[in-house]
């Protein structure tokens, strides 16, 4: 195991040429399904598999300033993935605007990237059936600013990261005028030099701040967080394979209680959907295909 961080025949002319049109068309539409099937046989061959991740802050993700170790929730999650298949880890540090093009392009094999699940993004992806937690947003603001609602956010700027499924709620729901960013470091800079009135993003990273002294002036005023959503490993569309491969090592993980422990470890504080998770196959027998 290694780790390393950085993807019948007919007389008639006609029939017959139409007959090897359909043909090679059912070629190319079964020789692009076998590719897209082929991840879970490449991770094997090269005997590592590459994960795009978040490496916002913690606790999803960081970068050791000395070694350059990639670490946090996120990368504790991809190090299971490798252990479970029993192949090396690469993990590509991946921002919320490029790691939907990094999947698709092969870069990386998988997302364990902050993706929660949305309508939107299973008609450009697909992803492993059974989540992994249940996140929502947070608002991150400046104490005496006024906002006690999400409604209050109505006409006023808010900071987010740029491919955020919180900007739909937030502009349709809520009114707000959306400033999108390629990070979410550059979002909550903005934040700072009073750009925008409140940052939106995972609500672990928003309560996480709040323990850090430079931060003291801010708070997380809203009582509630923003469309607590399924946080889902994503992978290309039509990779049934590496899908069901992965769900039943998280069936897995649920069952074992492994993710509220990574979670606690992290500072993730797991949610109620995770706990409820763990219940409901804590007394599944072990999936032998997840033990591969």
């Amino acid at each position: 195991m290694f780790f390393r961080h950085a993807h019948p025949s007919s007389g008639r002319p006609a029939l017959k040429a139409l007959a090897a049109l359909f043909g090679a068309t059912l070629l190319a539409v079964a020789g692009g399904t076998a590719h897209a099937d082929a991840t879970l046989d490449k991770i094997r061959e090269r005997n590592r598999i590459s994960v795009g991740v978040i490496l916002s802050g913690p606790p999803f993700g960081t970068i050791d300033p000395v070694t350059r170790e990639h670490l946090g929730y996120n990368v504790e999650l991809a190090k299971g993935i490798a252990q479970a298949l029993g192949v090396g880890l690469e993990t590509v540090s991946v921002l919320a605007p490029n790691r939907i093009q990094f999947l698709q392009q092969g870069k990386v094999d998988i997302l364990i990237a902050n993706m929660q699940l949305t309508e939107e993004r299973t008609q450009i992806l697909d992803y492993v059936p059974t989540p992994y937690e249940e996140v929502g947003g947070a608002a991150l603001i400046r104490k005496g600013s006024g906002i006690a609602r999400w409604e209050d956010l109505k006409g006023k700027p808010v900071c987010v990261s740029q491919g955020s499924n919180f900007i739909k709620p937030l502009v349709e729901t809520y009114g707000a005028e959306i400033k999108a960013f390629r990070s979410q470091s550059e979002s909550l800079l903005s934040l700072r030099g009073n750009g925008c009135i409140a940052s939106v993003h995972v609500s672990p990273t928003m309560h996480t701040l709040l323990e850090e002294p430079e931060w003291a002036d801010y708070e997380i005023p809203l009582p509630n967080d923003l469309i607590p959503s399924p946080s889902v490993i994503w992978v290309r569309k039509g990779e049934h394979d590496i899908q069901a491969r992965l769900d039943a090592v998280i069936r897995d993980w649920h069952r074992s209680g492994w993710l509220i422990e990574v979670g606690e470890r992290n500072g993730m504080h797991p949610s109620q959907a995770l706990r409820d998770l763990h219940e409901k196959y804590r007394n599944a027998a072990p999936l032998a295909d997840s033990r591969q």
